[in-house]
């Protein structure tokens, strides 16, 4: 509804933390606390114009409107910690 929360996620295609991080966004996605939540992907190497609006280095990156939430090699509860935070704004 109108109170999704979107979350953008950078990535690129082949890099293992991404696919990682992406394996854990859907394990953690399940959780019903979690269901206000909209997760754009972005493959910075496809949407490089866009990407560079956004100050970071590593993928994967989170961001939440304009604040990075994360950046770089995620365990899983670091996932859990940028959903939580986005649930909690």
């Amino acid at each position: 509804g109108e109170n999704m929360k979107e979350l953008i996620f950078f990535e690129l295609k082949n890099c293992p933390y991404c696919i990682r991080a992406n394996q854990y966004l859907n394990e953690l996605m399940e959780d019903p606390k979690y269901q206000a939540i909209k997760i754009r992907k972005i493959d910075e190497a496809k949407e490089r114009a866009l990407a560079n609006q956004y100050d970071y280095y590593l993928v994967p990156t989170f961001y939440y409107q304009d604040e990075k939430l994360f950046e770089g090699i995620m365990r899983k509860e670091d996932v859990q910690k940028v959903l939580d935070t986005v649930v909690a704004k």
